[in-house]
């Protein structure tokens, strides 16, 4: 089984207050996970306003599938007008590498 991984490290737009913040990435995280099925959440920069670190896993039998999914969620994280992603950081695991 192989295990993808990546975090996104956001920076938000207008964005004044941690109740704002909850209205850009909330439907981010509903989008992404609607859209591929992956498991994601917000997993840092909790208490800043305009930032934001989400993150998301998918698993499948092959290798090929699993990035070309973690391919098709960073462009569609890019691509978000109120975002703008700093970083992307990928982790793929194969659980045969123990």
């Amino acid at each position: 089984m192989w295990i993808g991984a990546i975090e996104f490290d956001l920076l938000l737009g207008d964005v004044h207050s941690l109740k704002e913040k909850r209205s850009v990435v909330r439907p981010l995280i509903a989008e992404v996970r609607r859209r591929f099925e992956v498991s994601v959440a917000e997993v840092g920069h909790l208490d800043l306003h305009r930032r934001a670190l989400v993150g998301a896993a998918a698993c499948a039998a092959d290798a090929g599938h699993v990035v070309e999914v973690i391919d098709h969620l960073e462009r569609l994280v890019a691509a978000r007008p109120e975002t703008e992603l700093l970083s992307a950081r990928r982790r793929l695991f194969n659980t045969d590498d123990e």
